[in-house]
C-alpha cells in the first residue's frame, strides 16, 4: 500500500463538501467503516491523514472531503471548497429537510502536546471510531495519524476528525453534523 501525503502543508489541504457520492477509486483507503440507520446510511474511508464521510439519505447525498494538494476530484455538485487557514465554521441547508454544518481548526501543538495527544486518541480509538496511524513515517518520535470518531443518532450523524502533521507539529481537527429531519 502506498504511503500517504503525511508532509504536506497543512494550509494547503482542501475542505470540500459535495453534494453527491464520490467514487472510492479516486482516493487511496486505509480504513473503512460503514453505518445505518433508518434515516440513513453513511460511508467513512481513511484516505491517509485525510478522510471522506459520504451520508445517503434517499435521493440525496452529502460527501465531506479533506484533500491533499493535486486530489484528483469532481467539480459536479461541489456545494463549498475551503482551505485550512484557521477556524471557521459553515453551515448550509439543502432541500428535503437536510442540513450540514462544520467547524475546524487547526492547532499547532508543542511536541509533547502532540505525544500526549496521540496517547490519548489512541486509547479512545479502542473503544469507539476509526483510528489509522503511519508508523513508516515517523518524523522525531512523532507520528502522522488520522482518527475519525461517529456517532450514529437516528436521524444525526455526528463525526470528529482529528488528523496530525509530525513535521509542523500540527493537527486539524473538524467536527461535522449531517441531520437529516
Amino acid at each position: 500500500m502506498e504511503s500517504p501525503q503525511a508532509n504536506v502543508a497543512v494550509d494547503q489541504l482542501t475542505f470540500s463538501l459535495f453534494q453527491r457520492p464520490l467514487h472510492p477509486e479516486l482516493f487511496q483507503l486505509y480504513a473503512t467503516r460503514q453505518l445505518k440507520t433508518e434515516k440513513y446510511e453513511a460511508l467513512i474511508w481513511v484516505t491517509g491523514c485525510t478522510h471522506v464521510v459520504s451520508v445517503f439519505s434517499g435521493d440525496v447525498c452529502l460527501s465531506e472531503v479533506v484533500s491533499t494538494p493535486g486530489q484528483l476530484l469532481p467539480h459536479r455538485g461541489l456545494v463549498e471548497r475551503f482551505q485550512f487557514r484557521g477556524p471557521r465554521t459553515h453551515k448550509c441547508t439543502l432541500s428535503r429537510g437536510v442540513s450540514y454544518m462544520t467547524d475546524f481548526q487547526v492547532e499547532k501543538m508543542s511536541p509533547n502536546l502532540y505525544r500526549q495527544s496521540y496517547a490519548d486518541l489512541e486509547r479512545f480509538a479502542r473503544n469507539r471510531g476509526v483510528f489509522v496511524k503511519f508508523p513508516e513515517l515517523e518524523l522525531d518520535g512523532l507520528q502522522p495519524f488520522c482518527y475519525v470518531d461517529f456517532e450514529a443518532r437516528r436521524s444525526e450523524l455526528h463525526i470528529h476528525t482529528f488528523a496530525a502533521y509530525p513535521d509542523q507539529v500540527t493537527m486539524i481537527k473538524t467536527q461535522s453534523l449531517f441531520d437529516f429531519q
